[in-house]
């Protein structure tokens, strides 16, 4: 899912999106309550309308700012009060107004608020968190009334295997259409997330989505394939396109490295996106040089095609059962960073 956090996926139009084959895009409860607000939203015809996107729409909870925004927050079991990082007003974020506001915004798919710790939080805060995680995901349970709209649950534990069964087990008894691990690339080496999820995903219903929350390198999203992950949501194609990244199928590349000055050759060959079909890494690198706003627009683009063309491959390689040599051979070729 490209994430439009604030009602947009940055630099990228809904037009461009939908060209590229995106399903579904991510915005966020807790930006868009502080700006415009989610009433203001709803009483302009709710998200989709707003911000021109006919397609699924999915919103995290504003749980993950729980564990970003940890130094102008304070979390009790009603709920976390939140300073703004725009003016430092306070916003008090219950479950039940989490849910509150993710009904107003009218996304399909909505998160219930979870606390969500660094990785490296002692046992007892780790704990803690599982515990009102737990309680939260009933409160927003209660609180849901839109039939047309499926609240997720959001499971964490870390990267402790009986940590996380401790906290799905009542999660799966409350059947929700849907579940999560959040918790993730949150602070863990990519080694150990690696290593949890298989059994971490393990414990999700196999006949209902499962959602791996802001994992984004294209080595980890094929381990979370691997692992029977469904879904999953990073702002690292775009924000990487900003800063002059580029993701390959050899690899990533610095479009500001002066070995592409006169490269004629397109960002990725092969590749059917309008930025690849149409410029050169030469211009790509004469873009960013300059400060030009078209090069982060068009490396975003590419990226973002890049991110669901590999995932359109894992399906077809499931499909087809050859996803472990196609797993191996992805693998085998992110070796080499220019």
């Amino acid at each position: 899912m490209p994430v439009g956090t604030q009602g947009t996926v940055k630099g990228l139009t809904p037009d461009q999106l939908r060209a590229l084959g995106t399903q579904i895009l991510l915005g966020n409860t807790y930006h868009l309550t502080l700006r415009p607000g989610d009433e203001l939203i709803a009483e302009l015809g709710g998200l989709h309308r707003f911000m021109g996107w006919e397609g699924p729409i999915l919103t995290d909870s504003g749980g993950f700012q729980v564990f970003s925004l940890a130094q102008i927050r304070k979390v009790t079991d009603a709920g976390v009060s939140f300073r703004s990082h725009i003016d430092g007003s306070l916003l008090d974020l219950t479950p039940e107004r989490a849910v509150r506001i993710q009904e107003n915004l009218g996304s399909d798919i909505a998160m219930v608020l979870d606390e969500c710790p660094s990785a490296d939080a002692p046992e007892p805060v780790l704990r803690e968190a599982m515990r009102r995680t737990i309680l939260w995901a009933e409160a927003c349970r209660n609180a849901h009334n839109r039939s047309d709209q499926a609240l997720f649950a959001i499971v964490q534990g870390g990267t402790n295997p009986a940590w996380r069964r401790e906290c799905a087990e009542p999660l799966l008894a409350m059947d929700f259409p849907g579940y999560a691990l959040g918790g993730f690339s949150v602070g863990e080496s990519a080694a150990a997330m690696q290593a949890a999820l298989p059994a971490s995903a393990d414990l999700l219903p196999a006949d209902k989505p499962r959602y791996l929350m802001g994992v984004g390198r294209p080595e980890d999203l094929l381990a979370g394939v691997a692992a029977g992950i469904d879904m999953f949501d990073c702002v690292m194609p775009t924000r990487n396109g900003r800063n002059a990244s580029a993701f390959t199928a050899d690899g990533p590349i610095r479009l500001r490295n002066a070995c592409h000055r006169r490269d004629s050759g397109p960002v990725e060959s092969g590749c059917p996106c309008y930025t690849c079909a149409t410029f050169s890494r030469a211009y790509l690198h004469h873009l960013f040089q300059a400060d030009e706003m078209l090069g982060p627009t068009l490396l975003s683009l590419h990226n973002v095609a890049y991110y669901l063309r590999l995932l359109a491959d894992a399906r077809r390689a499931i499909a087809e059962r050859r996803f472990a040599p196609f797993h191996a051979g992805c693998l085998a070729r992110w070796t080499r960073e220019t």
